[in-house]
This record gives structure tokens, sequence and C-alpha cells, in this order.
């Protein structure tokens, strides 16, 4: 028999909390990294919701090298937190080297889910409205082409078409398969 309703309800609403903030708090780090336009409205709306945790956490952990140190840090607190909530309600305990290794898996799943889908929306938007310019847009790119630039160099444009995506969404599931996958088997057998 699965696990009760009430169960899944809570798995489902932990799930859908966490990985909102966690989405918002990996924006906040890539935007930092890509240097995209904080005067934007989208760029706007991450530093109001990232801000409160990140502000005192900012006095203990600056950044280095141009990485966001307390982002990542927010981040796989909160990935750790997420794995432990959710094994909590299916009735079981963890260790803390076992949630700290599905953290980490966790946090490299949401960068790897969001660059396919940032993908997959521009090359979406390239074919539907390749001119249009809005505060989204420009952000796509921003966070897209450092990662299709060298794809290009290894894969030129053939014809007029840029497969560059393809390359990429295709080491994206290799990544998964040969990173993710591996991560959270040893983070089961940790916990």
């Amino acid at each position: 028999m699965g696990p009760s309703p009430l169960t899944s309800a809570g798995t489902f609403l932990i799930s859908v909390a966490f990985g909102f903030y966690m989405v918002v708090v990996l924006l906040r780090f890539l935007f930092q990294y890509f240097r995209v336009d904080f005067h934007n409205p989208v760029s706007r709306f991450v530093v109001t919701l990232t801000d409160p945790p990140l502000r005192p956490l900012r006095r203990y952990l600056p950044g280095w090298r141009g990485l966001d140190l307390a982002s990542l840090v927010l981040l796989l607190v909160l990935s750790v937190l997420e794995q432990w909530l959710l094994l909590l309600i299916h009735g079981f305990g963890g260790g803390p080297a076992g949630l700290l290794v599905l953290g980490m898996a966790g946090v490299l799943q949401l960068l790897l889910n969001l660059y396919l889908w940032a993908i997959l929306i521009q090359v979406i938007l390239s074919w539907v409205n390749p001119g249009l310019h809005n505060p989204v847009t420009h952000i796509l790119y921003r966070l897209v082409e450092p990662v299709l630039e060298p794809a290009r160099r290894l894969l030129p444009p053939i014809s007029g078409i840029d497969l560059s995506p393809v390359l990429v969404l295709l080491l994206i599931q290799l990544s998964k398969i040969l990173l993710i996958s591996p991560l959270l088997s040893l983070g089961a057998r940790l916990l």
C-alpha cells in the first residue's frame, strides 16, 4: 500500500515550498555570478525575496572570487532541511552525512534542471519571436549564453541552424545519469 493522502500532501507542499525558494536563491547566485542587471524587475523580485536570509549570512560568509558563498550555503542548508523533512514525513530518520550528500545532490539537480528549462525556453522563444526584448529574455540570454558559447565552439552552426542547445541538453542529461544518480545512491546508503 502506498503512502497516505496526508503524507502525499505533506510531501507535495514541502517540495513545492522548498523548490520555489531554492530556485529563487539559485537565481540570486547565478544573477550575481553572470552579472545580470539588478535593475531588471525579475532581478529586483529575486533580491527582495532573498535579502532577508542572505544579508546576515554575508557578515560571516563574504564572497570569494565572484562567488556568492552565502547563497551557496543557504541553498545547501535549504536542500538538507528539505530532505530531512521529507524523511520525517515518511517515517525515516537520517544521519548528517547522508543528508549532506542528498542535499548536495538536490542542489546540483536543481541547477541542471534550471538550465534544462532555461535552454528549452530560450530555444522556443527564438523560434516564436526571435527579436523579442523583455526582462525575462534578457535574463535568459545572460544565464544561458555562457553555457552555449563553448558548445558552439565544439559544434558550430550548420547551415544557419544552431545545434549547441541540443549538445548542452545531452550533457545535462548525462550529468544527471552519471553524477546525480550515484550521489543519490550514496546519500541513501549513508542515511
